[in-house]
């Protein structure tokens, strides 16, 4: 059997002594981060996504052999482990394989073919299987006997049938085989169950419809089961298309080809041909189509997953405003228009509310107080939440920038998506001590527009809502997947240890919770860290945590300019050879590009660091501390322009990618309601992924195609030489065509606020898109 190793390294496509060194780092505690970073030598340079795959798959092979030493114990306490049987366990490589060889071993209560067997039918079953020469009816009176309760030859005849029924279903070699046939052509049809059009009505692509399992997408595959679990709609697997549907069908004939059944004619054919027949359609197909359901939902949910990773880390790692005043305002109408301004370093300097809309209507006095908090505090940014009174909100600040006339002073629209799930949670009370919960929420709004990864990480991943019916999914497995994202995302950018909250530094390789709180505990008793050295100092963070951790962490006006940059601690001694070689100061060193360009890298290899770790010390030092993320940028949303009404097919407008899902894109071009780009509108070109093309969070320039506004719906076209009302061709469902509105919660629901307004630097694409929550009330 090929080892785990070997298994994987063919999958990936490297060397086996690549992924046994890997183990071997992962086992002994080492971060995938980390490794990808700082252990390129050992590993043969493998990127963060190899390792995650790596990863990944050395879980499920660990756990395919962990049920493998289960499966051969508890046959070889039945006394049925020959070694065949043996051989067969071992060699199987997937755990769906694994359990079909098990299934006739596996204990399970009394069948029907278990009764046969105790009552001596067995033969029979042979006798009718291996000569069908023989008539079933007289071949079956022997077996007759008020004793073993068989009453009559029919009994009999059905006690063999139940055998070979059993027999068949629990062939593995066969069975493994009539799932792939069925999967490569089984349609799931689905139908509206009797009295629900109108309930379901969000559903009626789906109330006729078939398609064929492997041509179906994520997002439909999710929409229909999501349809069934509503009780709206019936799924039906259709093993194969009706219209070509033979007699004797062609997974019944496998059945008979694999016992050499063959209707010739002979006593025995009927009987045996509707023993096949009976076998596929009571047992077999019912047991492969829960199967193939199980299949097609899983591979849906990890494109879903996917699709929801991939876009939660185009918005980490979103373009940072920097460290700019900020004005946070949370918009509302009723209870007002929360207010924070929160200085460069996002420390809150002042907090208010305002009643500028309906039903105060105290707008001068809101423009006045506002302009009074910009100049005191010398705001340079103002953020506007989506939420709630958005638009109109929008409308003061833009009044107020006009009357300030400061070229310095921005309003953004910003994303508040999670922002009400972060003002209730435990650290924001322990991080805003005395501040009501409710100008939490402009406070995250402002920081959130300075560096949205800094504040993000603050969230539960799921809360920020970019993921495609994600209430749907395996709380595990998006968790995992979400987590990951967040981890890689926050060590690629790096973090100031000095100024990082604890939900940040938790995010850091090898620190943790735990190690995260004794850090900032550390830092407010005993100050700012001079250096990474100084770590060591932390309660409980030890050698191994220090060297995780280390070269992630910047320390920025400290003692040793190194611990502002992404080299680790234990390659200073490189740097230290490059600075001799050089004959430079380590100051003048550091982003003196000429001259690290100048050098060869190889000269300063050495058995502890090859030339992998040396090109990246050399790299970093150019450039130290470098943000991967991109430079800030807002989209400028035509005037006029706030409502659906506002619309006309043809209008060529800027606007925001705000989600990306398997179908498409969401765009915000400032109407309280995003419009989608379906995936054939997004280029002149084929696209496979609309990953391909944008990204949540792109500036876009969008012709208006179709403006629906009973639904809420709005068609738009990347393909600025459209024809006005052309439609992409699609298989459109309740998940591809709706869009965000407001107060609507829509299949997948959801507890936290979201909207659709003007963009801003996260590109407004935080807001929740397809159906992932509704607005609070104000």
């Amino acid at each position: 059997m090929v080892s785990i190793h070997a298994r994987i390294a063919e999958e990936l496509n490297v060397r086996e002594q690549q992924v046994t060194a890997t183990v071997e780092l992962i086992d002994g505690g080492a971060t995938v981060p980390f490794i990808a970073r700082y252990r390129k030598e050992i590993t043969g340079s493998l990127d963060d996504a190899q390792l995650r795959t790596l990863e990944e798959r050395l879980r499920y092979l660990r756990e395919l052999e962990d049920r493998r030493k289960v499966i051969l114990e508890s046959v070889r306490e039945q006394g049925k482990l020959d070694a065949a049987l043996e051989a067969q366990i071992m060699a199987a490589d997937s755990k769906g394989r694994l359990e079909d060889i098990y299934l006739p071993y596996k204990p399970k209560r009394r069948t029907k073919a278990e009764i046969a067997k105790e009552a001596g039918l067995m033969p029979l079953a042979d006798l009718l299987l291996s000569d069908p020469s023989n008539d079933p009816k007289v071949a079956a009176e022997p077996y007759v006997s008020a004793d073993k309760n068989v009453a009559d030859v029919a009994a009999a005849l059905d006690g063999a049938r139940s055998i070979l029924i059993e027999r068949f279903a629990e062939n593995a070699d066969l069975i493994g085989t009539l799932r792939e046939e069925l999967w490569a052509n089984a349609r799931l049809k689905s139908e509206v169950r009797d009295g629900k059009k109108e309930a379901g009505a969000k559903f009626s692509d789906y109330f006729e419809f078939s398609e064929a399992f492997t041509k179906m997408p994520s997002h439909r595959v999710l929409a229909l089961f999501r349809g069934e679990r509503e009780e709206i709609l019936s799924l039906i697997v259709e093993p194969d298309d009706p219209a070509t549907r033979p007699t004797v069908s062609t997974y019944e004939q496998r059945i008979m080809r694999s016992y050499a059944i063959i209707d010739q004619g002979r006593p025995g054919d009927k009987w045996l041909t509707e023993t096949v027949r009976w076998a596929w359609r009571t047992k077999i197909f019912i047991t492969l189509s829960i199967d193939l359901r199980l299949r097609l939902w899983t591979a849906a949910e990890e494109e879903a997953v996917r699709v929801f990773a991939a876009n939660l880390r185009d918005l980490l790692l979103a373009a940072p405003a920097g460290a700019r005043p900020t004005l946070g305002l949370d918009p509302g109408f009723r209870t007002g228009v929360k207010v924070a301004v929160v200085d460069a370093t996002g420390k809150v300097v002042a907090t208010t509310a305002i009643f500028p809309h309906e039903p105060q209507q105290r707008w001068d006095e809101s423009l006045a107080i506002l302009g009074k908090l910009v100049l005191e505090h010398k705001v340079e940014l103002i953020a506007i939440g989506n939420g709630t009174a958005s638009r109109e909100t929008d409308k003061l600040a833009t009044e107020l920038v006009k009357r300030l006339a400061n070229p310095k002073l921005n309003k953004i629209v910003v994303s508040e998506a999670g922002a009400s799930v972060y003002s209730a949670s435990a650290y924001a009370s322990e991080e805003l001590p005395g501040l009501d919960v409710t100008l939490r929420g402009a406070v995250s709004i402002a920081r959130r527009l300075q560096d949205p990864l800094a504040e993000l990480v603050k969230i539960d991943p799921k809360s920020i809502g970019v993921g495609q019916y994600q209430h749907d999914l395996s709380e595990y497995k998006l968790s995992r997947s979400l987590d990951a994202v967040v981890e890689d995302c926050v060590n690629g950018v790096g973090v100031d240890l000095n100024t990082a909250s604890a939900p940040l530094l938790a995010r850091v390789s090898g620190i943790g919770e735990s190690l995260a709180q004794n850090i900032v505990a550390h830092r407010d008793s005993h100050g700012r860290f001079a250096s990474r050295q100084s770590l060591k100092e932390v309660p409980r963070l030890g050698p191994k945590a220090f060297e995780q951790c280390a070269g992630f962490l910047r320390i920025n006006g400290g003692d040793d300019p190194l611990d502002a940059s992404g080299v680790h601690p234990e390659s200073y001694p490189v740097v230290r050879r490059i600075i001799e070689a050089t004959k430079n100061d380590i100051k003048l060193l550091i982003g003196n590009a000429p001259v690290l360009r100048g050098l060869a890298p190889r000269s300063f290899v050495d058995e502890k660091f090859g030339l992998p770790t040396v090109t990246d010390i050399l790299r970093e030092l150019e450039k130290p501390g470098r943000d991967p993320r991109p430079a800030f940028k807002t989209a400028e949303f035509k005037a006029g322009i706030e409502t659906m009404n506002d619309l006309e097919p043809g209008m060529v407008l800027e606007g925001v990618v705000t989600n990306v899902a398997a179908f498409g894109a969401f765009v915000d071009v400032g109407v309280h309601q995003d419009g989608l780009v379906h995936i054939s509108a997004l280029s002149k070109t084929f696209v496979k992924d609309p990953r391909q093309v944008v990204k949540p969070g792109d500036i876009v320039r969008v012709k208006i195609l179709e403006v629906d506004k009973p639904r809420k719906r709005i068609s738009l076209t990347m393909r600025l030489d459209d024809e006005v009302g052309s439609q992409p061709t699609r298989n459109s469902s309740a998940g591809d065509r709706n869009t965000p509105k407001r107060g609507y919660a829509g299949p997948q629901g959801g507890k936290d606020k979201s909207s659709s307004s003007a963009g801003g630097a996260l590109a407004d694409a935080l807001r929740q898109a397809g159906f992932n929550g509704s607005n609070k009330t104000r």
